[in-house]
């Protein structure tokens, strides 16, 4: 038992733990820490990129995007992995289960609209988070439009399996 106390002395004091990470702002009241991973060029490039983080788009375009996204990428499980997976309507029960899906988050996403969420906190990667999430209004325009968004996503993946065997006859 010592021996761990004496090892785990040894890790905190050693100086390639300080070089690696660090408190955020070199503040170590924030609670946050800047990591290889969390503080990288390529980490902050990519999450200021998402819909959520980039600059200049309105919480409905926010919201449009997102829910475009989600739409389309919850389609395939309840299509290929559903209880109807075999059916010869397979692919509409998919649509309408992610459409049901949508309507539930959207739901949830107006109900934290409701609660009257705080500002958006800074962090290491996104150091300025939009003001679009700092309002009621802004967050029942980003669930409107992930209502609109995700419906679409999931109407343009269903297309997109039904006709799969058209697609791959241009292709093929």
């Amino acid at each position: 038992m010592a021996q761990a106390v004496d090892a785990s002395k040894n890790l905190a004091g050693d100086p390639r733990n300080r070089e690696v990470v660090f408190p955020a702002g070199r503040d170590p009241q924030q609670g946050n820490l800047e990591t290889p991973i969390n503080s990288s060029p390529l980490s902050k490039w990519f999450i200021n990129n998402l819909p959520a983080y980039r600059p200049g788009l309105t919480p409905f375009r926010r919201g449009l995007e997102v829910g475009m996204a989600h739409g389309y990428f919850i389609f395939g499980p309840f299509d290929k992995l559903g209880p109807l997976r075999n059916a010869a309507n397979a692919n509409l029960a998919g649509l309408l289960a992610s459409i049901g899906l949508i309507v539930i988050l959207t739901a949830c996403l107006s109900m934290y609209a409701n609660s009257n969420p705080g500002k958006a906190l800074a962090s290491v990667t996104v150091p300025n988070p939009p003001d679009a999430f700092s309002s009621k209004e802004g967050w029942n325009n980003f669930a409107s439009a992930f209502l609109i968004g995700g419906i679409g996503g999931a109407i343009t993946a269903y297309f997109l399996a039904s006709n799969l065997d058209l697609f791959q006859g241009l292709l093929g």
